[in-house]
């Protein structure tokens, strides 16, 4: 155990609160900010009209895929990267395009209810 009194003066609070009000941007810039992924601007969105006729989801294990399973693969293996309508070569990362939704791009681990398995 330390001699030393914790935070005895005003003096020393204010000290040690400025210190971590000048310490929270600069953890945020060391890097705990960017773990999560980032959503490209052109993404489907989930209150987009096509995607709510849809049903799509952009995690699969979060939409309505067992209900409305589509022949070819179990409920719980559908997912948009195994679709025939995902376009492999319109976007990068986990977002590519879809011939459903022309021109935006939907997430691989998604799901619609058009979800269908693509051949070969």
């Amino acid at each position: 155990m330390s001699d030393k009194p914790i935070c005895k003066s005003r003096r020393d609070a204010v000290k040690v609160m400025l210190g971590t009000a000048a310490a929270v941007p600069v953890i945020n810039l060391v890097g705990f900010g960017t773990a999560r992924a980032e959503v490209p601007a052109n993404a489907v969105t989930e209150d987009d009209p096509t995607a709510v006729a849809l049903k799509y989801h952009r995690d699969a294990a979060q939409s309505e895929r067992v209900a409305a399973a589509r022949p070819g693969l179990p409920p719980e293996e559908q997912h948009c990267e195994n679709c025939q309508f995902m376009l492999p070569d319109q976007g990068a990362g986990e977002w590519r395009g879809c011939s459903l939704f022309p021109g935006k791009l939907i997430n691989l681990n998604g799901w619609c209810a058009s979800w269908t398995l693509r051949a070969g």
